[in-house]
C-alpha cells in the first residue's frame, strides 16, 4: 500500500484538548487531501461512539464505520501528535492516527500501523516527535509493501 501516508498529512501540534475533538481534527484531514468527504467525519465518531479506538502505547485510530465507507474517496492515514496527552476514555493518547481505508482495505492500514506501535520504545520516539517531518519519517513505514 503505498502513498496512504504524505507529509501533509502529519501534524506535530494537535491542538485537540478531548478524544472527541481529536477525532475531528483527523477527520478535517482526510477531508482536506481529499481522501473522504465530510460525512466520514461522522461516520469516525460514531465508530469512537460504540467503541473505542484507543489501542495502548499512547495510540488511538478513529476510523469510519462500515455505513461511511462510501464517503471514501481513497485510502488515506493522517498522523496527529499531541504534546500532551489526550485524555481517551480513560487513557492517555498522545498520537492520533486517523485512517480512511477504501474497498475494505482499512485491515491492511490497521495492520501496518499496529506494527509500527507495537514496540512501546518506538511508540515513544512518535510520541515524541517534535515536527511534522520526523513524524512522517518514524510512521512512514506504513508505505512499505
Amino acid at each position: 500500500m503505498t502513498d496512504v501516508l504524505t507529509r501533509e498529512l502529519c501534524v506535530a501540534g494537535g491542538r485537540a484538548t478531548s478524544h472527541e475533538d481529536a477525532v475531528r481534527e483527523a477527520g478535517a484531514l482526510l477531508v482536506a487531501s481529499g481522501a473522504v468527504a465530510p460525512p466520514y467525519v461522522d461516520g469516525m465518531l460514531e465508530r469512537e461512539r460504540s467503541m473505542t479506538t484507543y489501542m495502548g502505547n499512547g495510540l488511538a485510530i478513529p476510523h469510519g464505520t462500515l455505513d461511511s465507507a462510501p464517503h471514501i474517496n481513497r485510502s488515506a492515514v493522517c498522523v496527529v501528535r499531541y504534546a500532551q496527552p489526550i485524555d481517551w476514555k480513560g487513557a492517555p493518547v498522545r498520537v492520533v492516527v486517523g485512517i480512511a481505508g477504501a474497498d475494505g482495505r482499512h485491515l491492511d492500514v490497521l495492520s501496518r500501523i499496529a506494527l509500527v506501535f507495537a514496540d512501546p520504545a518506538q511508540a515513544e520516539q512518535v510520541a515524541g516527535a517534535g515536527t511534522a517531518d520526523e513524524l512522517y519519517a518514524l510512521v512512514g513505514q506504513v508505505n512499505s509493501d
